[in-house]
């Protein structure tokens, strides 16, 4: 995509609305800090107002963070042709000069994550039938994935990080910048660089960089261990042999 947004790398072929900086800059009221919901390795987020009026998450992109170019137009195209409930909806996207942004549906209740770890005093712990209704959503989302969506798409990093919750705690996959299109024509796999998180990555995968659908159904087995648990799959203020979730319950 070129022109008015100034992009220099390969064509962004995209249903999603391009926005300028500056429409997401007032969106986000010059990304202010009490507007900032979360943040990580690949960036910041924020809650906006677009000009319609729509409540809406920017994630802008850390030029020198963990998701580059590449993973911004993965993203983009990927949740371009994906469409299903149990999926974050990308509204746009803007690639002004060197600033890379994605603009998703707004998520109010966070993530997973954040329901099931270090709880401030004020929230409840899920219970369990909340905690199944969870894991059955991301799981829908991931079958529409692996079996619906044509080709068939190995999401890559699916973590708790990645389920996003709505008002009624309804999930939705999000962070599409490490899927890849899973195998066709008879391939068992997708031959690739080892990308995604410690302690959910699949053991076959991470010796190998052979990645195939099962990956991402271990990586769904890890967070139904943190459902069940309410364990981090890494913690190292476990007793020692504890550190590892996935090896204390083996």
């Amino acid at each position: 995509m070129r022109g008015r947004l100034g992009y220099d790398g390969p064509p962004i072929h995209t249903g999603a609305q391009p926005f300028t900086f500056k429409e997401l800059m007032i969106a986000t009221r010059n990304f202010r800090s009490d507007c900032l919901i979360g943040e990580g390795g690949f960036g910041r987020v924020y809650k906006a107002r677009l000009e319609t009026g729509l409540v809406v998450a920017v994630k802008q992109l850390d030029r020198n963070g963990l998701q580059g170019n590449r993973e911004f137009r993965v993203e983009v195209a990927m949740l371009s042709r994906l469409c299903h409930p149990n999926l974050v909806n990308l509204i746009g996207y803007c690639a002004d000069g060197d600033q890379r942004l994605l603009v998703y549906e707004y998520m109010p209740l966070g993530s997973l994550e954040d329901h099931l770890f270090d709880l401030p005093p004020e929230r409840e712990a899920l219970d369990w039938i909340m905690r199944m209704k969870i894991a059955a959503g991301a799981a829908i989302g991931l079958e529409y994935l692996h079996d619906k969506a044509n080709p068939p798409v190995i999401f890559r990093d699916f973590k708790s990080s990645n389920i996003l919750l709505d008002e009624k705690y309804h999930p939705k996959l999000s962070d599409f910048g490490l899927a890849r299109m899973g195998p066709e024509g008879g391939e068992t796999h997708v031959s690739t660089r080892v990308m995604g998180t410690y302690g959910y990555c699949a053991p076959e995968y991470a010796m190998t960089g052979q990645l195939t659908l099962k990956s991402d159904v271990y990586s769904f087995g890890v967070v139904l261990l943190e459902l069940i648990t309410g364990r981090k799959v890494i913690d190292a203020t476990r007793p020692h042999g504890e550190h590892n979730l996935v090896a204390w319950v083996s």
